[in-house]
């Protein structure tokens, strides 16, 4: 595996990213390969952990390639706990084979509920009879890392087989006494009073929810065409959500359904709930390609008016990111410079967390799935466009896109795919492909990267600018000595919004 490219092999492992087969959705093999190879390239292994880990590579290229998914996570979860100095034993094997799959993440309270230990492989520990489990619900306070205390004991349970892909354990627990919130159910598999593995999964617990549901999909039914999506879109998430589609964390429960309902209210009240608004906000529409409702987020200034063009910024999230990371990461500045130079933003989800914003003008991938999950990553991000467009008055000579690592190269790509549109670039820590710079040779483009980034290496943007020099382009690229893959990004954003201002699409031009 090649360190110098951390991402390199990333549009290979976005085969792995949605092949779920199970009701809850876990990291993609893509966020795992990426945490797992930028580890690798700040720690510079020597010796016999480099030998080690070259020939785990050497098999994780293989599992790729075939197509093994469950054998991708087993040694990425190997290389991972080299890296950390700890050892890859049997137990180790075993507890990183185990699992917990559920019918729902977001749970009715007062129905019972049934979870299942599985496991992802079949490890290399050797058991000599049947095993036990014990369960216990644990609090998971709101923006938390740590688990909180334990809430509820779940119970022991015998006769769990030593084969968990053959034979799922099933285990049914009460929860009618838990008050609402979100939680972990974690299990411990255990050989007489040894523990050889822990599981765990995040749930979120709501009395009332289905009720909830079925209301808010009867009104949404009733509602005007254009405001559907608004009222549906929890239920939409939740449904995928339960059905592992999307992981748990992308729905917000209660800001969502909260959010649906205020716009059932003004509705009643006679008023349109977007209408004349201003500020930041959430908005959704139906992908129809998809069967899917979509969310973007949302910031208009409080300059704007529908009397005069405003410019438009579009911004692409890194991997594992949503569209709502350049509103509340990165210090929450990029919004605050949106409203001082009167800009709208918006930042779709792209789909999926790891969806990749299309293929470019590159061939599209063999995998089917992951051909779909790309194309219609590329699509949300053009009727994310289209629909701001819808709602408000865009100057059309002043739309730029940007992005950060994923969403930097996503921006190469769409940028190559549509030169008409951009009126410049932002890019920050991403890599592209230099022989589609002569398509964007009209386009401006403001390229930042760090020359010690672990997780896109400083190649990457380095050879897209000498294209673009190579050119004539007009092109500001600042290289940030000692620079990581995050820490670049916000100090950089004041002069990308200098940059913006100065340029704009000559009326009439094609690139």
């Amino acid at each position: 595996m090649n360190r110098r490219h951390a991402v390199a092999c990333v549009p290979l492992l976005m085969a792995f990213a949605s092949t779920l087969a199970h009701a809850q959705a876990l990291t993609s093999v893509t966020s795992l390969y990426v945490g797992y190879s930028s580890r690798k390239v700040a720690l510079r292994p020597t010796g016999e952990l480099k030998a080690r880990l070259d020939s785990l590579d050497g098999e994780l290229a293989t599992a790729i390639r075939l197509g093994r998914n469950g054998e991708v996570r087993r040694l990425l979860s190997k290389g991972t706990t080299l890296l950390s100095g700890r050892p890859w034993d049997a137990l180790a094997d075993y507890n990183g084979s185990l699992l917990l799959r559920t019918d729902r993440v977001v749970v009715e309270s007062q129905k019972p509920y049934a979870v299942r230990i599985e496991q992802l492989y079949s490890p290399s520990i050797e058991l000599a009879r049947s095993l036990s489990a014990r369960a216990r619900l644990v609090a998971r306070p709101a923006g938390a890392n740590a688990p909180g205390p334990v809430v509820k004991d779940l119970g022991a349970f015998d006769g769990v087989n030593r084969d968990l892909r053959e034979s799922p354990f099933v285990m049914d627990f009460d929860l009618r006494d838990v008050p609402d919130g979100r939680y972990v159910v974690t299990v411990d598999v255990m050989d007489s009073a040894r523990v050889i593995g822990t599981t765990s999964l995040p749930i979120v617990l709501r009395k009332g929810i289905d009720d909830a549901v079925d209301r808010l999909e009867r009104e949404a039914g009733r509602a005007p065409q254009e405001l559907r999506a608004e009222i549906f879109f929890p239920v939409d998430r939740l449904r995928n959500v339960n059905r592992g589609r999307l992981e748990l964390r992308t729905l917000d429960i209660d800001k969502d359904f909260v959010a649906a309902e205020a716009v059932l209210a003004a509705l009643k009240s006679g008023k349109h709930p977007f209408a004349g608004r201003t500020g930041d906000m959430e908005r959704h529409y139906r992908l129809d390609a998809a069967n899917e409702i979509m969310p973007y987020r949302l910031y208009v200034p409080s300059s704007y008016t529908a009397k005069q063009g405003a410019p438009l910024i579009i911004a692409l999230h890194g991997l594992g990111a949503t569209e709502d990371s350049f509103f509340d990461s990165y210090g929450r500045k990029l919004p605050e410079l949106a409203e001082q130079h009167g800009y709208i933003m918006a930042a779709p989800l792209g789909y999926r967390v790891d969806g990749g914003y299309g293929w470019g003008v590159g061939a599209p991938p063999s995998d089917a799935m992951t051909r779909r999950s790309q194309e219609l990553s590329e699509l949300d991000v053009m009727e994310t466009l289209a629909q701001v467009r819808k709602h408000y008055h865009v100057d059309e000579s002043r739309i730029y896109l940007m992005g950060h690592s994923l969403g930097a190269i996503g921006t190469w790509k769409i940028a190559a795919r549509y030169p008409d549109i951009w009126a410049a670039l932002g890019l920050f820590s991403g890599q592209g492909t230099p022989g589609t710079i002569e398509r964007m040779k009209r386009i401006p483009q403001f390229v930042v990267h760090g020359d010690a980034d672990p997780t896109v290496n400083v190649r990457g943007s380095r050879l897209m600018v000498d294209a673009m020099k190579a050119l004539g382009m007009d092109v500001r690229y600042i290289e940030v000595p000692g620079g990581h893959h995050t820490n670049v990004v916000e100090p950089n954003f004041a002069e990308m919004m200098t940059f913006f201002d100065g340029r704009k699409k000559l009326a009439g031009s094609t690139r």
